[in-house]
């Protein structure tokens, strides 16, 4: 094992849920252990896992003691993450989802802005959009820089910044009640903007976060009740606000994707990012399931193309 020290007030709490993620744990929870900053609890709540998961997290805790894990029955990410958050003990909290990876110098930049930003109660980062086996397709193109243009667009139900891309101050989240266990998705929409009514937030302008994209991910398998729940949130938040809300303003039309559908996008969004390997990849895995589809050879020429 390992010699590690245990700080009894760590500068960050990290904090991650994970139900059945054994396929990609093992490699995101390293890249919290191995960041620069290391000054760190990691809570990780083990929600139910049939999976191998257990013991690639009691593995972990053998040999790193900064690691702590919770077990319990299956109750769903909104209450795990609040279980998570009563015992973190550091000044601030860090997100982290089971699927996702940091790079190294992630929390070490993250916790000098809050520093050197006392008027900021979260910041994330951008983030790079990576497919299920790793391979890069593009930057998340929507996030915003500052706080104005941040909240503009989460009280509009947009995507401004990423959840597990996030550190946060752990008294702000804490006085804001942490997060509201309605919504069993969409809990990080309605979280940041009950936080940008008591601070600030920000997105570092550097890729610190690689962010994995799979047909498992709740992003995938939830699009009805996370397009349901974020009009709930938003309205929610109006009302807070005293101000109006459109509720004559039809929602957006839900389309439920396919994955030959997210593999089309993938190939396409790495092709125009000068990713080909992943383009190409995706693009004749495209024209396998769809042999006869006139666009899925275009999109396989345009990717040995090159363009």
């Amino acid at each position: 094992m390992s010699e590690v020290r245990v700080w009894e007030s760590p500068l960050v709490s990290v904090l991650m849920a994970v139900f059945n993620g054994h396929r990609y744990l093992p490699t995101a929870v390293q890249s919290v252990l191995g960041q620069t900053l290391r000054d760190i609890e990691f809570i990780i709540v083990d929600d139910g896992s049939t999976d191998d998961s257990p013991r690639i997290l009691r593995r972990f805790c053998q040999k790193d003691a900064r690691v702590r894990v919770l077990t319990r029955p299956n109750q769903g990410l909104t209450k795990s993450l609040n279980e998570g958050l009563r015992l973190v003990r550091g000044k601030y909290l860090a997100r982290m989802d089971s699927d996702d990876i940091c790079l190294p110098q992630r929390f070490e930049k993250q916790a000098r802005f809050l520093d050197e930003n006392p008027d900021h109660v979260a910041v994330g980062s951008r983030c790079m959009l990576i497919d299920p086996d790793g391979y890069p397709i593009c930057e998340k193109r929507d996030l915003a820089p500052a706080h104005e243009q941040i909240d503009e667009l989460l009280m509009k139900a947009k995507w401004p910044i990423v959840h597990p891309s996030v550190m946060m101050r752990t008294d702000a989240v804490k006085q804001i009640g942490g997060y509201d266990e309605r919504y069993r998705t969409n809990q990080d929409h309605d979280l940041f903007l009950r936080l940008a009514e008591v601070g600030k937030l920000a997105n570092l302008q550097e890729v610190l976060l690689l962010y994995r994209q799979h047909f498992q991910s709740v992003g995938f398998t939830k699009v009805v009740d996370q397009t349901n729940n974020v009009l709930k949130i938003v309205k929610a938040a109006h009302a807070r606000r005293g101000l109006v809300f459109n509720e004559e303003r039809p929602p957006d039309r839900i389309q439920i994707l396919q994955p030959r559908d997210h593999r089309r996008n993938w190939a396409w969004s790495a092709l125009a990012a000068g990713n080909l390997g992943t383009a190409r990849r995706h693009a004749l895995a495209v024209a396998r399931s769809a042999p006869f589809a006139r666009d899925s050879w275009r999109l396989v020429y345009c990717a040995m193309r090159g363009r």
